[in-house]
């Protein structure tokens, strides 16, 4: 009972519980909705930072390739026309016009002897396309720090005379992204065409220089921006927002990651205290349950539960003492009242079955003498004249008298197979010998099926003595019988006597036999002459009005 008490508790709270799990999840995902929205915008803003200092740098090549002293390529004004712009720029490090071999003409450093940029890629790819030409993440062949190489092709009548080349310094980039600074858990990645790493916030002496993880290369080269959930290489789980290098003037990959950690802090620990609450509100209401249920309902139930196991152990005094009020103040007098009833009419029954005793036990009386009388009027009729047809007429009264006897002895109106068997064998069974074998389970007759079953085995035991097995030294009976469904099959069985044939007209038994039952038993029987002995077979409904499926 204090299971179910506690099952009412929970569903009382199921309600409760399913509000705030549904407010949880709603919460969760307009939160995770305001991650992807807030990570989309810092990666626009880094973005569109990026691409202000790329066109910056752009807008100051095209200047420089506007100078008279680079159209002319006079390198000593040329010289000094570079450096006086690189010293006014601080993201750059150098500026320096190549020829078509990838000899330095002039630059605003003083570059190595034998310094050639013929095989940069940014070179050759400003030289084929004749266009501005953002490159990847080198390493500077004149000032030897981590750049981003830019370059402007220098044109006269549509062809290429030389390219004009400068670099955006990292550790100036890197500065810049360090300035406009994160929160706790979050990152923003800058990245060439190649993947290489060019600044990073945080931990950039661990991640810049390095490359884009495989796995996370196909974003590089996205068609379109979006947002995805990474495991970043610093262990962080974070929604990632990214710009790819294919969007239109997004030279650069930038993205911008949100820790799951950091971003769902509070709402995780807003839902931790809220499971606590709701714990702790449950294991109340289970507790006052408990306590208000013993109190109000496993008291009185008990109560009447223990007057119910007196009652039926044999207290008949057993009371709940209980008087009307709420239900089970109720249901406790209502049993008092039922009990004082119940008592009543077990009085009146023991006098009833007092009465039925004797009655019982007058018609014994009377259909004993009954039956003496008519075996006394049958033995002045002809006991004398026919004594053979006297004697079996006898018996067969003597058998019926028999299973009235245990009929009424058991002061009831049915009887068991195997005792109307005995009884009906009872003269034929010789104490010393062990010459029939009666065996089969329980079942009981009504009286109009126990009388005819009785008759019916008093005749075979009759012809088994006079014909058959009995009448041999050495021969067996073997009386079966066993339930099938609703019917009972009795089998007789001869065994050991002389031999068997069928007679050549049917005598008072056999006829007594197929009409002994009434018909509501439904009997069916088959009869067997085989030379061993005869085989009887007797199928009949015991209880004719039983239900269905009941022996």
């Amino acid at each position: 009972m204090r299971q179910k008490l506690v099952a009412v508790a929970l569903a009382a709270l199921a309600p409760v519980v399913a509000m705030l799990a549904y407010n949880e999840y709603a919460l969760r995902e307009q939160r995770s909705q305001e991650i992807h929205d807030s990570a989309s915008q810092a990666a626009r803003q880094a973005a569109s930072e990026v691409e202000r200092i790329i066109e910056g740098v752009h807008a100051l090549l095209v200047s420089v390739t506007a100078m008279p002293s680079v159209l002319d390529l006079d390198v000593p004004e040329c010289k000094r026309a570079l450096r006086s712009v690189a010293d006014r720029v601080d993201n750059i490090r150098a500026i320096f016009v190549v020829d078509l071999d990838g000899n330095a003409i002039c630059s605003s450093l003083d570059p190595a002897s034998g310094t050639r940029f013929a095989d940069r890629a940014y070179f050759q790819q400003a030289v084929a396309t004749k266009d501005f030409v953002v490159g990847t993440y080198t390493s500077s062949r004149i000032s030897g720090a981590a750049v981003l190489p830019l370059a402007m092709p220098l044109l006269e009548a549509g062809s290429v005379r030389a390219v004009v080349v400068s670099g955006i310094r990292l550790d100036w980039l890197q500065s810049r992204l360090t300035e406009r600074g994160v929160s706790p858990g979050n990152a923003v990645t800058i990245a060439d065409g190649k993947g290489a790493i060019l600044a990073r916030v945080p931990l950039p002496e661990r991640f810049v220089g390095t490359v884009i993880p495989d796995e996370y290369r196909a974003l590089i080269h996205a068609t379109r921006p979006g947002v995805t959930t990474v495991k970043s290489q610093d262990g962080t789980e974070r929604i990632l927002a990214y710009r790819p290098i294919a969007l239109p003037s997004s030279p650069l990959y930038v993205s911008a990651g949100f820790s799951r950690e950091e971003a769902f802090g509070s709402l995780n620990r807003a839902t931790l205290m809220n499971a606590l609450a709701i714990c702790g509100g449950a294991l109340a209401a289970f507790v006052m349950a408990i306590l208000i249920g013993d109190r109000f309902i496993l008291r009185p139930i008990g109560r009447i539960s223990g007057v119910m196991d007196r009652w039926r152990e044999g207290d008949a005094t057993a009371r709940t003492g209980m008087r009307t009020g709420d239900a089970l103040a109720n249901v406790g007098a209502t049993l008092d009242r039922l009990l004082d009833e119940l008592e009543d009419r077990r009085r009146r029954s023991e006098e009833a079955e007092e009465e039925r005793r004797l009655l019982v036990g007058e018609l014994a009386h009377r259909v004993k003498n009954g039956f003496s009388l008519v075996q006394a009027i049958a033995s002045q009729t002809f006991g004398r004249a026919d004594p053979a047809r006297y004697k079996s007429f006898s018996q067969r009264l003597a058998a019926l008298a028999s299973t009235y006897d245990l009929i009424l002895s058991r002061e009831t109106s049915s009887s068991s197979v195997a005792d109307v068997v005995s009884a009906a064998l009872r003269a034929h069974i010789d104490p010393d010998e062990d010459r029939i074998h009666v065996e089969g389970p329980p079942v009981m007759l009504e009286a109009d099926v126990a009388l005819p079953l009785s008759l019916v085995i008093h005749e075979l035991a009759t012809n088994a003595t006079k014909y058959g097995s009995l009448g041999s030294q050495h021969g067996r009976v073997e009386v079966q019988w066993k339930c099938d469904g609703r019917n009972v099959i009795l089998d007789w069985t001869e065994r050991g006597g002389p031999r068997v044939s069928a007679p050549t007209r049917r005598g008072f038994g056999s006829v007594l036999i197929e009409r002994a039952f009434p018909s509501k038993a439904r009997a069916e029987t088959r009869l067997d002459y085989r030379p061993e002995g005869i085989a009887f077979q007797l199928i009949f409904l015991p209880e004719p009005s039983a239900p269905s499926g009941e022996v």
